[in-house]
């Protein structure tokens, strides 16, 4: 899949968004369960952020972390330079305007008893974007244009059971732009749409991004996704809770540092056989993922990492140290050695 194109974004900027150790546990009977583990994150004004990682890793909760939608156990979201929750009732409704959220589910995100006109329309009139239902009518007409579901007038009367997976993730994107946000927050928002509809919507989401100046949190199970519409951003990989490795993406999907990075893209399916023969996708040791509630003592990967070192990798939490310029990596051998010790085996003659 080629890497989509996009205008690289600035460098040296001051973050719009910022997560500075965040942290989520939620007490249950089996518990404690430390979803997110002291997690830094930042997104730029315009700028692409794909978290990537297997389901259980923690993505979702850090989204709604960065959302507003779940107050962190420890750490602070700071937005525009002020930590959300500290402040007030105006400025914290000001910043949920500014950050919404598109769902991966677009057959239930959707209000079934209202047709999309009045999903759109509800919030132009709740926040006095616009003045009546006239204008909150060509308004949502507009936003419909923005998202490809056009003519608008075909669309805006109808019930969300009358519209395609597709057609409804579109119509959700809409939702979210109805307030012009900065930030839109998109989880897995195109993981169940079919392949041929996916990268339609990737593309337009690409679009917004470029046109609107819209910043992304994209969040992915698929490296070949992030690779796709995040390729002039960032990806920061995500496994049980911590970040485990953070760079540019070219640098992410091309040399990966981390040992769980490198699984996840030799997991990704190849169309030449023989290049699939060459990618060592046996190289873990398990393929079974630790519960959350009983964590691997030092570093959660090591159970199932090749690299692994007794005495050393079950020992202590390893940082996240820079590895190469402008790229991170949380592993105590790969910090120790240099990222050369991932090099493959060459294929047996």
């Amino acid at each position: 899949m080629s890497a989509m194109e996009t205008a690289p974004a600035a460098e040296g900027r001051t973050p719009l968004m910022t997560l500075a150790g965040v942290s989520q546990v939620f007490d249950t009977k089996a518990g404690p369960i430390h979803a997110v583990n002291q997690v830094d994150l930042s997104i730029n004004p315009g700028e692409v952020l794909c978290l990537v990682g297997e389901s259980g890793s923690g993505k979702t909760t850090a989204a709604r972390m960065a959302a507003g939608l779940a107050k962190p156990t420890n750490g602070q979201v700071d937005f525009d330079g002020t930590d959300i929750w500290s402040m007030n009732r105006r400025d914290f409704s000001t910043f949920r305007r500014s950050v919404q959220y598109v769902h991966q589910d677009p057959y239930a995100s959707l209000n079934p008893t209202r047709t999309v006109q009045q999903t759109l329309t509800a919030p132009l009139l709740k926040h006095g974007v616009v003045k009546g239902g006239k204008a909150a009518a060509a308004r949502a007409a507009e936003l419909l244009t923005k998202v490809d579901l056009t003519p608008p007038e075909n669309f805006l009367t109808k019930y969300p059971h009358q519209l395609s997976g597709g057609q409804r993730q579109r119509a959700s994107v809409a939702r979210a732009l109805t307030l012009d946000p900065k930030i839109i927050i998109a989880d897995e928002s195109t993981s169940m749409l079919d392949v041929s509809i996916r990268i339609s919507v990737l593309a337009m989401l690409g679009r917004l991004r470029d046109d609107l100046g819209v910043g992304f949190l994209f969040i992915t199970h698929d490296l070949a996704i992030a690779k796709y519409f995040g390729w002039h951003g960032k990806t920061a990989v995500m496994y049980l809770g911590r970040i485990v490795e953070f760079g540019p993406t070219p640098k992410i999907i091309n040399a990966p540092t981390h040992p769980y990075t490198r699984a996840l893209i030799d997991a990704i399916p190849e169309p030449d056989p023989d290049l699939t023969k060459t990618k060592g996708l046996g190289s873990l040791r398990s393929l079974e993922i630790p519960s959350l509630a009983h964590l691997p003592p030092g570093c959660s990967f090591h159970p199932r990492c090749p690299l692994f070192e007794g005495g050393l990798c079950d020992g202590v939490v390893p940082e996240l140290v820079e590895i190469r310029s402008g790229q991170s990596a949380a592993c105590h051998v790969v910090a120790r050695d240099g990222a050369d010790v991932l090099r493959p085996d060459p294929p047996a003659t």
